[in-house]
């Protein structure tokens, strides 16, 4: 069983509701009790322990950096998404990919037990408005983390080194805090360093970068995103756990998300697929905002449910914004 010492941290942890120390030191019973040769306690004891991390995945609320640390302030923005990753309509092949990166945190001390890591270093390439920041704010909602949002304005400046310098500074946060750290346009700082038209600043930031997240052991969660993957500098791939793809959705998935959406104003006026169909080429963002548009006009105009020609006005509006956004 336990030691003298496990024992005595297991009830100050549990004094001081510490419960990242107490499932923390239970896990290292466990990896002893496995070490003797009683497998079977040591895994009931871990499923145990995931099953009480799953459930209460963050039960200490944690101190929002941009407040602890003034420095950041400028850096960093935080919040603490409530989405799921049930809230996302994307293909099931990219849903199986963000469930396989959820379960191997959920399993983060087993899998530490065994001298592994999870996926926690990722990056999310694909046009705009098909799910890549949405995805850092489920990820940050299923696990009971707060999001930080690196903030560009703020991050990149004229000053030669200033970048770098702060660069290092959110790094040093990402191993004090955990938390899902998003680099939106991360292309803005992993631009090839081939490109003849990047100066030698951008080239530092990049390899700065590179170093940094090489080097990173923390149990915080990087997601890059960009709608540029084939401006990433090479080096950079081999730096994350997973690069997953967005693409625009196709019918059937615009389909399922009209439905989804409108499910509480629809009535049988409504033909999803028809409507689907002629929404072919638009991003999710674009089906959320046609979406909201078309419950604004009902809400306006005192109707209780929705008309087609609501939903398809919106949907041609929104087309030919897309075909010719300057008009």
């Amino acid at each position: 069983m336990a030691n003298a010492d496990q024992i005595k941290a297991l009830i100050k942890s549990f004094l001081e509701q510490d419960e990242d120390r107490f499932l923390a030191v239970a896990m290292q019973v466990a990896a002893n009790q496995a070490k003797r040769g009683n497998a079977k306690f040591a895994s009931e004891l871990r499923e145990i322990i995931d099953e009480a991390k799953a459930k209460f995945p963050n039960p200490r609320e944690p101190i929002p950096i941009n407040r602890a640390k003034g420095e950041l302030t400028d850096l960093l923005s935080v919040s603490y998404p409530k989405v799921r990753l049930s809230d996302m309509v994307l293909p099931r092949e990219v849903l199986a990919r963000l469930s396989r990166i959820l379960k191997e945190q959920r399993s983060l001390n087993k899998l530490q037990s065994h001298g592994l890591r999870p996926r926690r270093k990722l990056l999310l390439v694909g046009p705009p408005g098909c799910g890549k920041t949405m995805t850092a704010s489920v990820l940050a909602g299923e696990l009971g983390i707060p999001l930080f949002v690196v903030r560009l304005d703020g991050l990149i400046t004229k000053y030669l080194g200033e970048t770098t310098s702060k660069l290092r500074i959110i790094f040093d946060a990402i191993a004090e805090s955990r938390g899902v750290y998003l680099f939106d346009e991360f292309d803005s700082i992993g631009t090839h360093r081939g490109f003849l038209n990047e100066v030698g600043e951008i080239r530092r930031v990049l390899n700065s970068f590179l170093m940094y997240i090489e080097n990173d052991r923390s149990n915080a969660l990087i997601v890059c995103a960009t709608n540029h993957p084939q401006s990433l500098d090479d080096a950079l791939y081999r730096r994350f756990d997973d690069v997953i793809s967005y693409n625009q959705p196709e019918v059937e998935l615009i389909e399922k998300l009209l439905e989804s959406s409108l499910k509480d104003y629809s009535s049988k006026d409504l033909k999803f697929k028809a409507l689907a169909t002629s929404a072919k080429g638009l991003s999710f963002a674009d089906i959320s905002e046609i979406c909201k548009s078309s419950i604004k006009e009902m809400v306006i105009h005192d109707r209780s449910e929705l008309r087609s020609e609501d939903v398809s006005a919106a949907i041609q509006e929104r087309q030919e914004f897309r075909s010719n956004p300057n008009k």
